[in-house]
């Protein structure tokens, strides 16, 4: 088993709601954290039927064997929280009557805010279990990373292709289907693969109905349908200042390279193409979202382009560090374009430029060549940006 960071000592002293996509490892991370807690899995037919049958069941089952905030050692763990909204009332009262702690799991919040269910009201800590990242992994491999993703089952199987198709084909029956979030799921599943092959780029409803055959809202609908199932999200753009005219549409990714790859039907990441570029990109960002939770520092992140085409991929926090990716061996003047328009704007913003360079530099004006690993490197350990 991997060597998770996310920390979740306080889960042991506060309920905790804990969300993650799929398999990103959240349970086996649970089990590892908490062996002698018990445990609700309401993927479990048995267990789910018992419950939407009897919400009231965890409650008397916790009075049957004198729980409370004295006696309880672990704390009780609800898997697929947002299965059973009605259970939330009941964990509000344990948790105000009876002291009681709980780790509520669960892949989308979809459900729960949709039907106004009972959040807690603040009474509970929020954390994310995101895909595996650089720093989890001995012996890192960015190829490997780029093609299989960094779901962990898909990371280490050398041949992850059919666990790709499985986890897209679950998705759809478990999440879409089965949790009633769309009606049309063969439209759905159009959609899944317009998105994409239109990964990394600024969204356009329009373009993506007019592929899918549905109208410009419900098209809008289902990306948010990917971020409330956790499989996607939106990047802002950066438009505090407005020296120059700039895009402010968002840009829409996939939660994780390897499945972003699968939907658009693509096969290895290959060194010097094109798609290997974009993916690197999409990596460092999967990494930085991960790092930006991870570290509680929570610092927003945003790319900037204005309208005459000139961009920058990522912005950190109020543009205190901007970010050029690219898959260059070599990396000249024209791949930092981008960051020099944009520090003519924020003078003191830190540039750098991630590579595929073999060594660090810094130009002749003070931006940063910066190999991947060595970034990465410094990104965990505190180096990139500080509190």
């Amino acid at each position: 088993m991997y060597k998770r960071i996310l920390d979740l000592a306080g889960a042991g002293e506060k309920t905790t709601f804990l969300w993650g996509a799929r398999q990103t490892g959240k349970t086996t991370l649970l089990r590892a954290l908490f062996p002698r807690a018990k445990r609700y899995d309401l993927l479990l037919s048995d267990t789910y039927r018992q419950v939407i049958n009897n919400p009231g069941m965890i409650r008397q089952e916790c009075e049957a064997a004198n729980l409370n905030g004295t006696t309880q050692r672990d704390p009780i763990i609800i898997d697929e929280i947002q299965k059973v909204p009605e259970l939330l009332d009941e964990v509000h009262w344990l948790i105000e009557n009876r002291g009681l702690r709980f780790i509520l799991c669960g892949s989308s919040a979809r459900k729960l805010k949709r039907g106004h269910a009972n959040l807690l009201g603040g009474r509970a800590l929020r954390c994310e279990l995101h895909p595996l990242v650089s720093r989890e992994i001995p012996d890192f491999s960015l190829s490997r990373a780029l093609t299989h993703g960094l779901i962990p089952s898909h990371y280490l199987n050398d041949s992850p292709r059919e666990l790709l198709r499985s986890y897209i084909g679950d998705y759809l029956k478990e999440e879409i289907a089965a949790e009633a979030l769309t009606r049309n799921i063969p439209a759905f599943s159009r959609f899944l693969e317009v998105a994409a092959l239109s990964n990394g780029e600024i969204v356009n409803y329009q373009n993506v109905a007019r592929e899918c055959g549905v109208s410009a809202p419900t098209a809008k609908g289902h990306f948010q349908i990917l971020e409330d199932t956790l499989i996607g999200r939106n990047l802002p753009a950066y438009a505090k200042r407005r020296k120059r005219r700039l895009i402010r549409a968002p840009k829409f990714y996939f939660f994780d390279a390897g499945v972003a790859g699968a939907l658009a039907h693509r096969g290895t990441v290959e060194p010097g193409s094109e798609l290997f570029g974009k993916a690197l990109e999409h990596y460092i960002l999967m990494e930085l979202w991960a790092h930006a939770s991870y570290s509680g520092l929570h610092y927003d992140i945003a790319y900037w382009r204005t309208a005459s085409q000139i961009e920058v991929d990522f912005i950190l926090g109020d543009a205190r560090v901007a970010l050029e990716i690219k898959s260059t061996t070599a990396a000249h003047d024209h791949h930092i374009r981008g960051l020099r328009a944009f520090r003519e704007e924020y003078p003191s913003c830190r540039c750098l430029a991630v590579t595929l360079d073999p060594r660090a530099r810094k130009t002749h004006d003070g931006i940063e060549i910066v190999p991947w690993k060595i970034f990465l490197d410094s990104l965990w350990s505190g180096g990139v940006i500080e509190g």
